[in-house]
């Protein structure tokens, strides 16, 4: 499996159109960038960027998604061709949403995934951090999580299983904060978690890419021929992608929250990046966008070893290798889905 690129398109007025085999970019009729059609897996735009009618079809006709977002990072419409993989798969995917031993076990796969990896988020911050106290709530923390992650493994429902991540979640988000550079905790302590809009800055950020890990999630899963809207830990709702919802809550905590932690500590983000609006809603600025969607392609370049199939792997690839292991699990050739918790 190949890690192809995913073009990213923040500049406004920006135009994309399809020269012989090539993208290119142009600004006020100005060339600024081509790339081979042939590197690319998705291109996706924010804002107001315009795109070829010609350009559409060639992206439709070679597999490669065409995803519309706001200017921070909502996603509007997505452009795909015709659905690739077996119909028999989402047969199978459909009827198993029928069973609630099924639902359930998934969900509980997907959250121990996540649980797990916020546990390694908050451990890794106790070990770095230079205060005893924070490193001894960090440490509490991570604890609560272990024991979490035991009632997990017994929860009967649905219900139960959500709020055992509900309350897990609010306790990683309090305890957060302390992993950031004290000098910017001011501006990046998170007050719990929120969205739309999100209410300061390290929400701000955060919103920003889960956004771009939903879409590659989302590719993921239709990759193997999944259904992304049928999933088994979040309802099913119109218009919502629950399977890719669900296959990305094990990697929030790899491929964004520690990016994002990254990103503060080393001063690559700072709060003059973030526009303050009235009524209390933050967004992160143009620039600060583009250095931020650089960063996140650097992010999944990193190499890591798959703990289930004990071979190394750029992190990016993840996503499509768990998605693979999810069909197996539908199609029955699994006893159970094995989220992707590396050391």
């Amino acid at each position: 499996m190949q890690l192809l690129n995913t073009l990213y398109v923040t500049q406004p007025e920006s135009y994309l159109h399809l020269d012989n085999d090539t993208l290119r970019i142009e600004i006020e009729r100005e060339t600024r960038l081509r790339v081979p059609l042939h590197h690319l897996s998705a291109v996706i735009c924010f804002g107001h960027v315009l795109v070829s009618p010609i350009l559409m079809h060639r992206l439709a006709d070679e597999g490669k998604s065409l995803v519309l977002l706001d200017g921070r990072g909502r996603f509007k419409a997505r452009l795909e061709g015709a659905v690739s993989g077996n119909v028999l798969l989402r047969i199978d995917q459909h009827s198993r949403l029928a069973s609630a031993e099924f639902c359930v076990a998934v969900a509980k796969s997907c959250i121990a995934g996540k649980l797990k990896n916020c546990r390694q988020v908050l451990l890794r911050g106790a070990r770095e951090t230079g205060r005893e106290e924070d490193n001894t709530t960090l440490s509490a923390t991570a604890d609560e999580f272990a024991r979490a992650l035991a009632r997990l493994e017994h929860a009967p429902d649905l219900d139960v299983v959500r709020g055992i991540e509900g309350d897990a979640a609010k306790r990683y988000f309090a305890a957060l904060g302390l992993i950031v550079r004290p000098e910017a905790r001011a501006a990046f302590t998170p007050a719990g978690r929120t969205r739309r809009p999100p209410l300061d800055r390290m929400n701000a950020l955060l919103s920003f890419l889960y956004a771009l890990l939903m879409n590659d999630c989302r590719s993921a899963v239709e990759s193997v021929g999944l259904d992304p809207q049928i999933g088994f830990l979040h309802a099913v709702r119109p218009g919502r992608a629950a399977l890719a919802l669900d296959l990305m809550e094990e990697f929030r905590p790899l491929l964004a929250d520690r990016l994002a932690l990254t990103l503060i500590n080393r001063r690559q983000v700072d709060a003059e990046d973030f526009d303050l609006r009235p009524g209390g809603a933050v967004h992160l600025k143009d620039h600060a966008r583009k250095a931020v969607v650089v960063a996140y392609q650097e992010r999944k370049q990193e190499v890591l070893t798959h703990p289930l199939l004990d071979t190394s792997m750029a992190l990016g690839l993840a996503p499509f290798v768990q998605a693979r292991l999810l069909a197996r699990a539908v199609r029955g050739d699994a006893e159970v889905y094995v989220p992707f918790t590396p050391k």
